[in-house]
């Protein structure tokens, strides 16, 4: 891995660069794909299925009978750690419920915020290299609790046109039937704009490979809203002598694995334990079935020493991890203090595998230094707040004069009238 010394805040910008490609550079496919299917519909999701999945599929829409020998392949045993997984998001996002909010803000003047869900929501569950059937219980658990009246689900197939068992397994646990054998831009394209087949959506939620998140950046353009910006998956590591050396290196190599270009950061005021978690990574990494997907993500990977723990808290507020692991002997003063991060794991046995799967928080998280701005998905993800207000005669006669006043200085007498016009009625 690389390894990097007391870097000056100059250097940050370019030390902290995430290996993902731009925008630009995969626009152009994306808006052609975009074309083709709002022109030809399913043709154009067949095509595309069978370019970049090596499946020509005769129908995208996964049967009952795929679903029914789905759930019969699944073992027990993995149904089991499903359900405990199942119990433990449902119970962490149902807690997230918030009541009517009502307020008179002066006399005769009613107003209060309700929660709405959205109605269509698409997601979008990776199905290639890694078939994340975890997924699609952070989005459709959630969806369900919120009252989503259609939930669509696309993942892609494999070259034989099959769905992971885990993945349809887990989508006929949470209600989801609307299934689809659809991956990459095209999926996104038809939940977009819709096909004779795919239901059109209003909100895509799920992570993807960079052109998935460039389809769902784009696709914002055409009505649809998204989750987040939420591309290949990175985590940093904050830790000094006091973690387990075996530990961080793998987490560090739990998200190296998803691909290569994912990248990992271990910040450290302790050049002895950075030296110790480097064996440790060269060690484990030998043995891993996804050695060389994990080996190419290291190389985007660093190793970075500080002196101070107050540089290594800025340098994790200007990168905006995706995923933050802190190990050290004063977790606190991470905890209080970080600012910008998707989701944090704190102690020696708080791995980030466990909010992946099971602890109960939500693994579909702002990547690309996104944590800046957004949060990972929850409950109210899929919801609108609507206001309402309503006045009564002696609530206008309280803010009408005000509203008059300020309609006047702006220029707009129309908002004047539909205030006098009510006050004269009532003095009548």
């Amino acid at each position: 891995m690389n390894k990097i010394y007391n870097p000056a805040a100059s250097e940050w910008l370019e030390l902290l660069k995430r290996p993902t490609r731009t925008v630009n550079d995969i626009e152009e496919t994306v808006n052609k794909i975009f074309a083709e299917v709002i022109q030809d519909g399913d043709a154009a999701i067949e095509k595309y299925t069978e370019t970049f999945d090596g499946f020509k599929p005769e129908n995208v829409r996964v049967t009952s009978m795929e679903i029914d020998d789905a759930c019969n392949q699944a073992s027990q045993e993995l149904k089991d750690a499903i359900h405990l997984a199942y119990a433990n998001i449902e119970k962490f996002h149902a807690a997230q419920k918030t009541e009517k909010i009502t307020v008179e803000t002066v006399e005769g003047v009613q107003c209060w915020q309700e929660k709405r869900p959205i109605q269509k929501v698409g997601l979008y569950i990776p199905g290639g290299t890694a078939p994340l059937f975890s997924t699609i219980l952070m989005l459709a658990i959630p969806a369900a609790i919120a009252g989503c009246k259609e939930i669509v689900l696309c993942t892609p197939p494999n070259k034989e046109g099959s769905v992971n068992p885990a993945i349809l397994y887990t989508a006929h646990l949470c209600g989801v039937t609307k299934i689809f054998k659809v991956g990459g831009i095209q999926a996104i394209a038809g939940m977009t704009f819709g096909t004779q087949t795919i239901p059109k959506i209003y909100k895509i939620f799920g992570p993807g490979n960079q052109f998935v998140t460039v389809a769902k950046q784009l696709a914002t353009k055409h009505n649809v809203a998204i989750d987040m910006p939420a591309g290949p998956s990175e985590l940093l590591v904050v830790a000094d002598e006091s973690a387990n050396a075996a530990f961080v290196a793998s987490d560090l190599l739990s998200q190296a694995e998803h691909g290569a270009d994912s990248q990992v950061i271990l910040i450290s005021t302790s050049e002895k334990f950075m030296d110790e978690v480097e064996k440790e990574i060269e060690n484990q990494i030998k043995v891993l079935p996804r050695k060389e997907m994990a080996e190419k993500a290291i190389v985007n990977s660093k190793l970075i020493f500080v002196e101070e723990k107050e540089t290594a808290l800025e340098i994790i507020n200007e990168y905006g991890p995706e995923h933050f692991i802190v190990c050290t002997t004063n977790d606190n003063f991470y905890v209080e203090n970080v600012q910008n991060a998707g989701s944090v794991f704190i102690g020696n046995y708080t791995p980030e595998s466990a909010g992946d799967y099971a602890s109960g928080t939500n693994h579909t998280l702002p990547t690309n230094g996104y944590a800046k701005q957004y949060s990972g998905v929850n409950l109210d993800s899929f919801m609108k707040s609507m206001t309402f207000q309503k006045i009564s005669e002696e609530g206008i006669k309280n803010i009408g004069p005000a509203i008059e006043l300020m309609a006047e200085a702006e220029g707009l007498q129309a908002h004047k009238n539909a205030v006098s016009l009510r006050l004269i009625d009532l003095n009548k």
